[in-house]
C-alpha cells in the first residue's frame, strides 16, 4: 500500500517529478531524461495504472484520497500529500481535478508488434500540438481503431495535456513512432493495408468512397498548417477528402480525424 506522506513546503525535493508543469521545453526535457510522465486527474490516474504503467509517486490533496484508495493500496510508490495551494505553487497552476501520478514510461513496441492483429490504424505525420495527438487518439479509440502511428516529429502522447484531451484512450490503444519517415507508407502498404491519406489533392475522393470495402486500412493525418507533406501524399494508395459547403475547404486535424474514423468505422 502507497506510504501517505504529508508535504508542507514546495520546495521539497521529493516533488521534483511535478514543478513546473506549466514549462512546455522544460517539461520534454526532464521527462525524457528521467523516464517519466504525468497523469492527471482520478479518472485518468486510474487508467494509467490499469494500463500497466508503473507509479512513481503520486501527488493529490487530502480529499482526494478516497476516490483512489483502490489504487493507492495496490501499490508501494508513495503518495505526497499537500494542500491545494502547495499544489498550484509546486505545478505552477490550479490543479482542479485534484490528483496527480508520475509514471514510468515503457519502452516502445516494434512497429510488427503494434500491427499485429490491427485492421483499421491512424498514421500521424508531424502533427505538433498535444492538444490535437490527444483527441486523436480519443476519436480513434471511440472509433475502435486497433492502433495509432506516429512519425518522428509528432508531438508526445504521454505529455499532460495529451492525455488529458484523450482522456486516457493513450493507455489502451497501441502506438508507436515510425522510425523510417520517408518509406513508412509502403512499407504499411506492403503489410496488406491500404494507406488513405486526408488531403486536399485535386484527385482526391470522398473518405466513403476511399474505404469503402477495405478490410486493413491505415488513416494517414498530416501537420496542422502545412497538411501531409507532397511525399507522404504521393506514397499513400489512395487520397481522399471530406467533402464540405462551399466556402470551406478543410477541418482542423482533430475535427478531420473524428470525421474520417467515424466513417471509416462504418465501412
Amino acid at each position: 500500500m502507497a506510504e501517505l506522506v504529508p508535504v508542507d513546503s514546495a520546495a521539497d525535493p521529493r516533488l521534483a517529478d511535478y514543478r513546473d508543469l506549466r514549462d512546455v521545453q522544460l517539461r520534454k526535457r526532464l521527462e525524457s531524461e528521467h523516464g517519466l510522465f504525468l497523469a492527471e486527474g482520478e479518472k485518468v490516474v486510474r487508467r494509467a495504472v490499469e494500463g500497466g504503467f508503473a507509479p512513481r509517486s503520486f501527488l493529490m490533496a487530502e480529499r482526494w484520497l478516497d476516490g483512489l484508495a483502490d489504487v493507492l493500496a495496490a501499490t508501494d510508490a508513495p503518495c505526497f500529500v499537500v494542500s491545494e495551494a502547495l499544489a498550484e505553487e509546486v505545478t505552477g497552476f490550479h490543479v482542479h481535478r485534484g490528483a496527480l501520478a508520475s509514471l514510468e514510461r515503457r519502452p516502445l513496441p516494434s512497429l510488427a508488434s503494434v500491427l499485429d492483429g490491427a485492421h483499421s490504424v491512424l498514421v500521424l505525420e508531424d502533427i505538433v500540438d498535444h492538444t490535437n495527438v490527444g483527441a486523436i487518439f480519443r476519436s480513434g479509440a471511440a472509433m475502435g481503431f486497433d492502433a495509432v502511428l506516429l512519425s518522428p516529429r509528432c508531438a508526445d502522447p504521454l505529455y499532460r495535456r495529451s492525455i488529458k484531451v484523450a482522456m486516457g484512450a493513450v493507455f489502451a490503444l497501441p502506438w508507436t513512432r515510425l522510425d523510417d519517415w520517408y518509406d513508412a507508407l509502403p512499407t504499411l502498404s506492403a503489410a496488406g493495408f491500404t494507406t488513405v491519406a486526408l488531403t486536399l489533392a485535386s484527385d482526391a475522393v470522398s473518405v466513403e468512397e476511399a474505404v469503402a470495402g477495405l478490410d486493413k486500412v491505415a488513416l494517414v493525418l498530416g501537420s496542422e498548417g502545412p497538411g501531409l507533406s507532397a511525399h507522404w501524399q504521393r506514397s499513400a494508395d489512395r487520397r481522399a477528402i471530406i467533402p464540405m459547403a462551399a466556402g470551406i475547404d478543410s477541418l482542423n486535424v482533430a475535427a478531420a480525424s473524428a470525421v474520417a474514423c467515424y466513417v471509416t468505422a462504418r465501412r
